[in-house]
């Protein structure tokens, strides 16, 4: 497996982008590129090129599961892993995302200065 180090974000609320970029990029070292909807992602993401995918579940017009449907559809993303990061938590709506093909499921609101390792720690299994 190769090193994380290009991350596609996605997340429709501005003070969260923010923040997860922050926290990705100053204190994960991370290359990010923040998308602010399912388009925007669809538009960007095969020229960036990501190890990984962020998405946030719940968006207005393309949801994350949409988004990310939408995205695998694409060749050269298809194997890309995705991570949902959402309110959504209970076991049931977990169990859903991964039914997915989610990878795995971060909490919102999340700890900015533990969260990029909590990524790589879901990316090193």
């Amino acid at each position: 497996m190769t090193d994380l180090q290009r991350i596609l974000y996605i997340e429709d609320e501005e003070d969260i982008r923010t923040i997860a970029l922050l926290a990705l990029e100053a204190v994960g070292g991370f290359s990010v590129k923040a998308c602010a909807s399912g388009q925007a992602a669809l538009d960007e993401a095969e020229s960036f090129a990501p190890d990984l995918i962020l998405c946030d579940v719940m968006m207005p017009g393309m949801d994350g599961p949409a988004t990310i449907k939408a995205l695998q559809q694409k060749p050269a993303l298809a194997k890309v892993p995705v991570i949902f990061m959402t309110a959504k938590v209970q076991p049931t709506e977990v169990a859903h995302f991964k039914s997915l093909g989610v990878k795995e499921v971060v909490a919102k609101p999340f700890d900015p200065m533990t969260l990029a390792e909590q990524i790589r720690a879901i990316w090193a299994r």
